[in-house]
């Protein structure tokens, strides 16, 4: 009996300490906030369907523009910009444009106390939907993001999972990496500009530096996009806002990622403003009337101390074992 109060005492401490509600947020009406804890989540569905802030103790990992703070998609404005947690579809270089997706007002439904939904429009040109479904697993302080292509059209559609992030920029970025790697430097560099179809499999970059089993990015590099593959299926960002941003996700063993070159994994620099970490599903092709999941978990921790952490890697491995992730030997 002891045992049981003791159960349904934590159970409801959890709830409390849970909370999944409508809010208001950057100017946006019709936000979910969902917290436990320190970590707050806020998802917009007036914009794309994009995560807003991923805070701890009020301190978000996500890049925004306050000039557009309560600003919707105009379908006039080609150049209109989505910031924050943003998640899409790809191929990037052979699927139709989908601003409708990307931009435009999806529907939010709250779940339960721990779950919430958002759903887009049907695309015009693509005949898809999408779901994305975020959780919050109290056990490990994570945010479990899933998201669903449905495919509505009459052909079998060939389509990947592609998340296109904004942390704050400036950090460091660190990513496992094999030493039998396809690419010959363990990454490839889209050369200036992106659209020349020009890529460097041989770069030479001071900023990113290999080792047998990492990828890391110390600073911004001279060129903003480059692609790899990671063999562990996870990545890790420290922002100079000194949080650790850890995404990690499950990958089928000897597929091929939904992107140009086959990777798994995209980094985008803006200089130091914006660092995009780009997690890629396999490329799925998708019968009529079918669909196709693909989940990330995110972890965030704080008060990691950005400056001279790109010297030594150990700091990492404490945090790479708490969510259980094997030691890549730093």
């Amino acid at each position: 009996m002891r045992n049981l109060l003791v159960i349904l005492f934590f159970a409801c401490h959890s709830l409390q300490a849970q909370q999944v509600k409508w809010v208001n947020y950057m100017g946006y009406d019709s936000c979910i906030q969902m917290t436990y804890k320190n970590m707050e989540v806020i998802l917009d569905p007036n914009v794309g369907g994009r995560i807003l802030s991923y805070a701890l103790d009020g301190n978000n990992a996500l890049y925004h523009i306050p000039e557009l703070d309560g600003i919707v998609w105009d379908q006039k404005d080609p150049e209109f910009e989505v910031c924050g947690g943003r998640f899409d579809v790809g191929p990037e270089k052979t699927t139709a444009k989908r601003d409708l997706l990307f931009k435009g007002q999806w529907q939010g439904e709250i779940l339960n106390q721990a779950e919430a939904r958002m759903v887009s429009q049907l695309d015009p040109n693509l005949s898809i939907q999408l779901v994305r479904d975020f959780k919050i697993d109290p056990a490990q302080n994570r945010l479990i993001c899933t998201q669903t292509i449905h495919n509505k059209s009459n052909k079998a559609m060939p389509l990947a999972h592609w998340s296109r992030t904004f942390a704050k920029g400036g950090g460091i970025c660190i990513l496992p990496v094999s030493s039998n790697s396809r690419f010959p430097s363990g990454y490839a560099l889209y050369n200036l500009p992106a659209t020349s179809g020009m890529i460097d499999y041989y770069p030479n970059e001071r900023h990113i530096l290999r080792t047998d089993s990492l990828l890391v990015i110390k600073n911004t590099p001279s060129r903003p996009k480059m692609v790899l593959d990671v063999n562990q299926n996870w990545v890790a960002y420290l922002g100079k806002n000194d949080l650790l941003f850890i995404k990690t996700f499950t990958f089928p063993q000897g597929r091929l990622g939904g992107d140009l070159m086959g990777n798994n994994m995209s980094i985008w620099y803006k200089e130091k403003e914006i660092c995009e970490i780009e997690p890629i599903g396999p490329l799925e092709y998708i019968a009529p009337g079918a669909s196709i999941s693909f989940t990330e978990n995110w972890f965030l921790f704080g008060e990691l101390y950005h400056k001279n952490k790109a010297k030594k890697l150990n700091w990492l491995s404490p945090y790479l074992e708490k969510i259980k992730i094997p030691d890549p030997s730093i």
